[in-house]
């Protein structure tokens, strides 16, 4: 069995090659499918928004000696709050308590009730409310951001790669990304809170640092592709997906696990909202981000770009040459095996970056 750097060695060079691009439509049409489950959980049971998007009021009790929900609960129900009251711990001595926007007579009497159920001071139990301006200024402004993320994103890489196909195509796998991480979202019911904007952000820089990657390296590949005959448009860019992927599976392996660590200290452990709200976005994030830069940008330039004239005349000349490659080998079975054999794409100079064309020379000594 082939070990990863051996398995990355044969990527690289072409000898080994997984179809990413002529596999691109089941690609399609699982995103398309995990994308329509999201938005119908985004319909049908939809985000659970924290406090500071949707208003209200939030009590907090700390020092708490025995953490339990159960007295919390009884208080909300002795209170008469509405139902959808949220009653969670945080940390190793605190419960919280959100709700529906109270009056100050209100507040003060839970403030109350929950001191007596904890036996603890009232200057234990801290209460604050948030308005619906407030509420409404958060949303506008994490709305804002990501639409200033996307029109920056797609901008820089109009201008740093020269076509407005691969920030189209880049774009779109951010998108899918989002959708995931919703859809993720309104299936386990965490609330959506600032810090998710936060750690939305933070996945869609990840993804897209990958995605570039994965276009820099078409770039190299594609430097002068239409003055060979060896390999088509398309062949290129499969060959600079297969060269990144061990990579890009390192990577991933490599960010993930400390933020699967994070997530169950944050959520089972600590029971830290902040630390479970981000861990739980840039674990999922990470996940589809490199998912979507493997499977999805490149297959989607592709498609994008395969109907242009040079593209589709260029992949006329390379059947024609291959057909002549072919004819010209005639009836030698060696000949024709190893044309059969030969990877549909390589680097143009194979191994170029090894052996002794690599070492520092020295310098020869003056006699």
């Amino acid at each position: 069995m082939k070990n990863l750097a051996q398995l990355g060695n044969e990527l690289y060079s072409g000898r080994t090659s997984i179809p990413f691009i002529a596999k691109r439509k089941v690609w399609y049409a699982i995103a398309l499918s995990v994308i329509a489950i999201a938005l119908i959980l985004l319909g049908t049971v939809g985000l659970n928004p924290g406090i500071d998007f949707k208003g209200g009021t939030e009590v907090t009790v700390t020092g708490i000696e025995s953490l339990s929900e159960a007295p919390a609960n009884a208080v909300v129900t002795a209170q008469g709050l509405p139902a959808s009251t949220a009653v969670t711990t945080t940390g190793a001595s605190s419960v919280r308590v959100q709700t529906a926007e109270l009056t100050s007579d209100q507040s003060d009497a839970l403030r109350t009730a929950l001191a007596e159920a904890y036996n603890v001071e009232t200057t234990n139990v801290s209460a604050t409310t948030i308005g619906p301006t407030w509420s409404s200024d958060v949303t506008s402004k994490a709305l804002r951001g990501l639409i200033l993320f996307f029109l920056l994103v797609g901008a820089l890489i109009w201008a740093y790669f020269r076509t407005w196909k691969m920030a189209v195509a880049a774009l779109l796998a951010l998108c899918h990304d989002i959708l995931v991480t919703v859809g993720v979202y309104a299936a386990t019911g965490f609330e959506v809170t600032p810090a998710t904007i936060i750690g939305v952000l933070t996945i869609l820089g990840y993804s897209l640092y990958d995605t570039v990657v994965v276009f820099d390296k078409i770039r190299e590949n594609t430097d002068a592709w239409q003055a060979q005959t060896r390999s088509t448009y398309p062949e290129l860019a499969n060959l600079a997906v297969n060269q990144t992927f061990v990579r890009s599976v390192n990577t991933s392996v490599v960010g993930v696990l400390p933020v699967a660590s994070l997530l169950v200290v944050g959520a089972f452990i600590l029971g830290a909202g902040t630390l479970r709200d981000i861990a739980l976005t840039l674990f999922i994030g990470m996940i589809a981000g490199t998912l979507s830069s493997v499977f999805l940008a490149t297959p989607l330039l592709v498609d994008m770009r395969r109907r242009e004239k040079a593209v589709v005349e260029h992949t006329q000349k390379v059947t024609a040459a291959r057909a002549q490659r072919l004819a010209e080998a005639g009836d030698d079975p060696q000949a024709v095996a190893s044309l059969a054999a030969a990877p549909a794409a390589s680097p143009l100079i194979p191994g170029h970056h090894l052996g002794v064309a690599a070492q520092p020379k020295r310098k020869k000594k003056r006699s």
